[in-house]
């Protein structure tokens, strides 16, 4: 079996070391947070800084550990951090040490206005609206929450079918922050063929809105160097429960670029440049082409960031940048 090789290029510098799933966040306060999915996958710690780059060297809090047995004993995956209705909440899947594969969406709340100071209470598995007989019933991750003219919106990644089972992305309405209002409604299955490498996966949501229109970007195919980013866009005054008014792209948006030294980009979240304007996209990726054992228990999936541009047509453009 052929070994991999690093590759060091001034494209893939890391942000932040072995962090997969970064996620960031500016919060009401005016700082900077990250989060991600730690190698050990044990644990949720939170990063603060007054910059972006302050971020980089930032002390790392743990705020929740795993439990010893039973529901969220294994597979910590995907944290993100969100402000909403005047409360910090913390959106996780995890599984269990006798079910390693029962990954189900979770909500911690902090109990007060400081998620670095403060502690953070358990509101267990998320709720499905009342009736609802299909959401989270089966391996289901990345969640994440669109906020958008008063609304919100949860929307994460579930398996269906049986056998080998097909990994989906779904939206539904809230009631709270830890219920859904709606049923589910799909947005998106992996129906092309760079959707299907390895396993047919859609997951990682993230939400960029410009010039009138929501873009979606997600994640597809096994976690190696396949894995790569798609899209979805609407129209920001269509009904955001209308799978017939997202547009899905043919082509991935961002994929590997052996050149440059970037293998599998993937899972990202968006966030404000300091400046208010300029949009960034946080992802991880590889510096390695791995060919050697399961790539999703690689360590050395690193955080990384480019600038977002936009096309005439105000489409994004994700194109590798260099980094000192």
């Amino acid at each position: 079996m052929r070994k991999s090789i690093e590759k060091i290029t001034p494209y893939n510098r890391p942000f932040i070391q072995q962090r997969a799933d970064p996620y960031m966040y500016k919060g009401p306060d005016g700082a900077y947070y990250f989060t991600a999915s730690i190698p050990e996958y044990d644990r949720i710690a939170l990063r603060r800084a007054d910059t972006i780059e302050g971020l980089r060297t930032a002390q790392e809090k743990t705020i929740w550990v795993k439990h010893e047995t039973g529901p969220q004993s294994l597979h910590v995956w995907a944290p993100e951090l969100h402000y909403l209705e005047g409360a910090w909440y913390v959106y996780y899947a995890a599984s269990e040490v006798r079910n390693r594969w029962k990954l189900r969406p979770y909500v911690l709340r902090c109990t007060g206005q400081d998620p670095m100071a403060d502690p953070w209470e358990e509101l267990g598995m998320m709720q499905s609206a009342d009736g609802d007989k299909f959401s989270f019933r089966d391996f289901s991750l990345d969640a994440t929450v669109l906020c958008h003219r008063g609304q919100m919106y949860f929307v994460w990644a579930e398996k269906v079918g049986k056998g080998r089972k097909v990994s989906n992305l779904y939206i539904a309405r809230m009631e709270t922050p830890w219920k859904l209002a709606t049923a589910q409604v799909l947005l998106t299955s992996p129906d092309y063929d760079w959707e299907r490498v390895g396993f047919w996966v859609n997951e990682g949501p993230a939400f960029l809105k410009h010039g009138g229109k929501i873009f979606m970007t997600y994640s597809a195919s096994e976690t190696g160097s396949c894995y790569c980013m798609g899209m979805l866009s609407i129209d920001e005054d269509a009904d955001l429960l209308d799978p017939r008014a997202w547009k899905k792209e043919r082509y991935p948006v961002l994929c590997t670029d052996d050149e440059k030294g970037i293998y599998g980009p993937g899972h990202n979240s968006f966030v404000k440049g300091e400046d208010g304007v300029t949009d960034l996209c946080v992802y991880h990726a590889r510096p390695c082409d791995h060919t050697v054992g399961n790539p999703l228990y690689n360590p050395n999936r690193h955080a990384m960031i480019m600038e977002v541009r936009y096309d005439q047509q105000g489409y994004p453009v994700f194109e590798y940048q260099a980094r000192q």
